[in-house]
């Protein structure tokens, strides 16, 4: 008796499938404080079943990693060149997203008076908090007092640099670390097996994440504010193809070949707006696109904090934005200042929750624009989000390929399979 076939979904498919009925739900129950909190908690549940994995996989894939590297003039070498890396392109986000605002004028075409505001009380406080610390105290913070601590308060950059120091440890001990050394392997796959079956639950996470937003703002609480959200788009679409383009072939990569492999843990981003969701799984898929283990397991992670390339033009695109809202013509020298300011603001609010809206926060008051303005597009917010998103997962791809090609860790034979399997499908 001949079998019937029987057709799957992919994930990406799954998740884009959520995100339309989500919609859907959002739509029929507008303003429904019960679906709402429902829904909210139906996304909740899945984003906290990915951050219960992301420290766990960070701690035991750079354990083994550095441990298999053992050469701490080499990780140093890797960390300076990961950081300009960062750096460069995340300045020429900025850039991006300041000329895109002062072409397209955009801001002018606003009336303020049909807009209504948003309780942006909680980022306020953020800010202010965060304000205090600045970078130096970021950059003081990446010494944790206690590893464990770190560990459940989900401190990427302490957790970082212990593991960096664990894996030398193991490696200067030579055989007797070759336990240890097996133990966290085991844990490293351990976690990539749990991330697959958590992945099982994406699309019903990205329903109740879409469902509750759209329920929350309505469709027509958008309309002014579309020309943004659409420039937005353009502008990051642009970043991709054209910035992240360019940089991939004057390393011998192509971005549409890592745009397809990467594409299901893209639409995860967009449909959930959270990077860290998609954190294991570009682990897997990066050391499978031919880089060491060592570096996909320490330029992603620290991309995650320092390579925010969507971040950036957002940031500045808001920023120019919200100026030409107000009609204030800001001068040359006024955003040059603006981009320094913005350049070390985002550095400082790293780690911050709503880091995006929080660094405009900081920023805004620098360029005349009154800090309750923000309040008018903080509705949009989650929306830009999650575009913004795309980018810094499809730049932190990028980046792994780089800096493992620079540092002759990568294998172009693996890299060139991998990405063949994919053109096939």
């Amino acid at each position: 008796m001949k079998k019937l076939k029987v057709y799957r979904l992919s994930l990406g498919w799954q998740i884009i499938l959520g995100l339309l009925i989500g919609i859907g739900l959002g739509v029929i129950f507008t303003d429904d404080k019960g679906f709402i909190k429902f829904a909210n908690g139906l996304g909740s549940t899945f984003i906290n079943m990915i951050s219960m994995i992301v420290l766990p996989i960070v701690f035991s894939s750079l354990v083994v990693g550095i441990a298999n590297m053992g050469d701490i003039k080499k990780l140093g070498r890797i960390g300076l060149k990961t950081l300009i890396y960062f750096e460069v392109l995340s300045t020429i986000a900025f850039i991006v997203g300041m000329l895109v605002s002062n072409l397209s004028k955009i801001g002018y075409m606003l009336d303020l008076s049909k807009l209504s505001q948003v309780d942006i009380s909680t980022y306020v406080k953020t800010a202010k908090q965060a304000s205090h610390s600045g970078l130096g105290s970021i950059l003081m913070s990446i010494v944790p007092s206690n590893f464990f601590d770190a560990l459940a308060t989900g401190q990427m950059l302490p957790v970082i640099f212990f593991s960096c120091l664990f894996g030398l440890g193991i490696a200067a001990i030579g055989e007797k670390g070759k336990i240890l050394l097996q133990f966290f392997q085991a844990v490293a796959e351990v976690m990539f097996k749990i991330t697959g079956w958590i992945m099982h639950f994406a699309p019903f996470g990205v329903a109740g994440l879409i469902g509750a937003t759209v329920a929350q703002l309505g469709l027509e609480s958008l309309k002014p504010l579309g020309l943004f959200i659409v420039m937005s788009y353009v502008t990051m679409i642009f970043f991709i193809l054209v910035v992240l383009g360019i940089t991939s072939r004057i390393f011998g990569f192509r971005i549409m070949d890592q745009l397809r492999v990467v594409k299901d843990e893209l639409v995860l981003a967009f449909t959930t707006a959270s990077s860290e969701v998609t954190l294991p799984r570009l682990m897997e898929k990066t050391q499978k696109l031919g880089v060491d283990q060592a570096i996909s397991s320490f330029v992603i992670p620290t991309g995650y904090t320092f390579n925010l390339d969507g971040s950036a033009i957002y940031q500045s695109l808001a920023a120019i934005f919200l100026a030409q809202a107000y009609h204030i013509d800001l001068s040359l020298s006024q955003q040059l200042t603006l981009l320094l300011v913005l350049m070390i603001t985002s550095k400082g609010m790293a780690g911050v929750p709503g880091a995006s809206f929080v660094v405009l926060l900081a920023t805004v008051s620098t360029i005349g624009v009154p800090v309750s303005g923000l309040a008018l597009i903080a509705g949009i917010d989650r929306l830009v989000d999650m575009g913004r998103t795309v980018v810094n997962v499809a730049g932190n791809v990028t980046a792994t390929l780089i800096i493992g090609k620079s540092e002759n860790e990568f294998d172009q034979a693996k890299h060139d399979e991998y990405v063949a399997s994919f053109k096939q499908k």
